[in-house]
């Protein structure tokens, strides 16, 4: 493997695999943030009918469940806590509006 680590980038069996940068917890906190943006923006819960949406829906579900067996975080956990209680809020809400 010949390592370009410096532009964030290895060649791996002639494929070039781009890295990201992010540490896990700037991944988590960006995914909590994308969310609590669409709402902002949307005043609704992502959509499993849009194709777009999906990446956030999927976090939300994973985060769901790994708070539900006890692998979260505490700091996480009552991060989620709160933006579950609002998923709660938008649940109701048309996605097709």
């Amino acid at each position: 493997m010949e390592d370009e680590s410096q532009h964030g980038r290895w060649l791996v069996c002639g494929l070039m695999i781009y890295v990201s940068e992010m540490t896990q917890e700037e991944r988590w906190i960006k995914q909590y943030d994308d969310v609590m943006d669409f709402w902002a923006e949307n005043h609704r819960n992502p959509s499993r009918h849009r194709l777009e949406e999906h990446d956030m829906l999927n976090w939300v579900k994973q985060q769901r469940k790994l708070k539900n067996k006890g692998e979260l975080k505490a700091e996480r956990a009552e991060m989620l806590k709160r933006l579950l209680s609002m998923w709660e809020e938008y649940k109701r809400v048309n996605q097709w509006g």
